[in-house]
């Protein structure tokens, strides 16, 4: 039998979805926003009213001793910003917030952390180190060089169970939001009494795919054959996966398969889960993951828009990679080109490509037409990503006027939301995609690995904002593994996106922007949920049974 985990099993880009009845699908996300109020058309840049009521919302704990939540991130930047910004939107309720944290992964987060406190909402840091136990480890995911290496990294996180302990039992709080990637601390947590929620750091669409496929993994296919459509059961729509798009962890070390496993064991110990999105955008799928398969879950998000001005967007994430570039450079250089004209193109903090895929990106983006941003990392980790060797001959040249490269870390929720940006070109990762949503901007997606896939086929195919980058796409940890996709690829997928035929997806896009800012206010799905788990932790606050003590 196959083995498959949540985390990486993905999806083909030729999945399939129907309605299991012989009807034909109509998108209930479609018809829940097209119901939103009028609120005079807003520019995507400006909310029409307050996001957030922080005064009215602290006097929700006000008449009891002030609820302590531990937020516990994985030290990458796709799972340590959005649990820092939902530590943030706790903090605004007037929850005490701590978030545990290494010494490197807090550079990271330490500009965003000092505004929150400025602005009167403070959130605690408590530094952990993981014990050097082998030598060449880094402190975060960003810092490794190859797939080996990420993989290894994972591995060393457990000898953060025993500096875990100590900070629980001595600050004793009323709950802890870990990574789902450390599930020993589901373990200590239930040993000393304290509530553990679960940060998966993806969608209940996602979420709901990996399940299925973790308790209904495709048989082995026969001699010689890699690929063909699986359909997996279980679900609201019928989805039918390719068997090459999900990972064999047969090939994997015991040990690293072993901690999907444990991943899955974790879950029927938790207090329940919170998740990054918000209930109008996979209504559905946030229906079956809380009543088909039993799971207590919060919708929160989306928590990138506790960033409300350009302060917050120009500092969250400063400082997580080499070579940041000046916001206001960037800025300066959006407001000469005309509104909705530029592609933005990034593929997050871990995704890396060879040289000659960089080289074919460059020549796409070129042929496109299409002014661009384009975030660029070393090619495959070899070295100082300052270096043009993987760059065309000539192509900064000829591209002065048009097109910008930001090598290392560029301020990404403070440029989607420029009024000059009219596209996103991303890998798929889940904050990317819902930086996107809230943007209100139509994407193409090309994905890579991990849920990368299966959120692929939310914007191309459910949600109806994203076009899918053509050529052959197999998921693969390893960048010399992936087949190489053509500049005339990526131009065609950026003159799709940016072109006239987009502008059903521009419309889809506005419309979800619009509801997850809804979501976000008091009285939104999102606001709702964070208090009704705010009320429930507070009814559970009584004088704790500590294991030991």
């Amino acid at each position: 039998m196959r083995s498959t985990f949540p985390p990486y099993a993905s999806s083909d880009a030729v999945w399939g979805i129907t309605k299991e009845a012989p009807t034909a699908m109509a998108p209930p996300i479609r018809s829940s926003i097209s119901k939103l109020p009028d609120e005079g058309n807003p520019s995507r840049r400006t909310a029409s009213t307050p996001l957030f009521a922080p005064a009215l919302a602290a006097a929700m704990v006000s008449d009891r001793r002030q609820l302590h939540i531990f937020f516990f991130p994985f030290m990458a930047a796709g799972h340590t910003l959005p649990v820092v910004d939902m530590a943030k939107l706790f903090a605004r309720r007037g929850v005490r917030a701590t978030i545990l944290t290494t010494p490197a992964d807090a550079l990271s987060v330490a500009a965003s952390l000092n505004r929150a406190s400025e602005a009167g909402h403070p959130v605690e840091t408590l530094l952990v180190e993981i014990p050097p136990a082998e030598a060449g480890v880094p402190e975060k995911l960003a810092d490794t060089k190859s797939a080996g290496a990420q993989m290894d990294f994972l591995m060393s996180t457990a000898r953060l169970r025993d500096p875990f302990e100590r900070l629980l039992r001595e600050h004793r709080p009323d709950a802890v939001v870990s990574d789902m990637f450390f599930p020993w601390s589901g373990e200590v947590a239930e040993e000393l009494g304290v509530p553990r929620l679960i940060f998966h750091g993806t969608s209940f669409f996602s979420l709901s795919l990996s399940d299925a496929l973790f308790h209904h993994p495709p048989p082995e296919s026969s001699a010689g054959e890699e690929g063909g459509l699986y359909a997996v059961p279980g679900l609201p729509h019928r989805i039918e996966v390719d068997r090459s798009q999900i990972p064999d962890f047969r090939q994997q070390k015991p040990e690293f398969a072993e901690v999907f496993v444990k991943m899955k064991q974790a879950e029927k110990i938790c207090f329940g889960v919170v998740v990054n999105s918000f209930y109008e955008l996979e209504p559905e799928y946030a229906d079956h993951y809380r009543n088909a398969m039993g799971m207590k879950a919060w919708h929160v998000g989306p928590v990138s828009l506790c960033n409300d001005d350009d302060g917050d967007r120009s500092a969250r994430g400063a400082g997580a990679g080499a070579g940041v570039v000046d916001p206001d450079n960037c800025l300066s250089w959006l407001a000469s080109k005309e509104p909705s004209s530029v592609v933005y193109v990034c593929f997050g903090s871990v995704c890396r490509f060879t040289a000659a895929q960089l080289r074919e990106i460059a020549l796409g983006l070129e042929a496109s037409g299409h002014p661009f941003i384009w975030v660029v990392r070393d090619p495959a980790g070899k070295g100082d990503p300052s270096s043009e060797q993987w760059l065309p001959e000539g192509f900064e040249e000829r591209t002065a006027g048009t097109g910008m490269v930001i090598r290392g870390w560029a301020p990404q929720i403070l440029l989607l939301n420029h009024e000059a940006v009219g596209g996103f070109v991303t890998h798929c990762g889940w904050n990317s995609c819902l930086e996107g949503v809230t943007a209100g901007l139509p994407m193409v997606a090309w994905p890579m690995f991990a849920d990368q896939f299966y959120n692929e086929r939310l914007l191309v195919q459910v949600l109806g904002v994203g076009v899918s980058m053509g050529g052959e796409k197999r998921y693969t940890l390893r960048e010399d593994e992936r087949p190489l996709v053509g500049a005339e690829e990526v131009a065609r997928a950026v003159k799709v996106l940016m072109g006239g035929g987009g502008e059903e997806m521009r419309r889809r896009a506005r419309e979800l922007r619009e509801a997850a800012r809804a979501a976000m206010r008091e009285g939104g799905s999102s606001y709702g949920d964070m208090g009704r788990l705010i009320e429930e932790l507070l009814g559970r606050q009584t004088t704790p049974v500590h294991a030991g003590d």
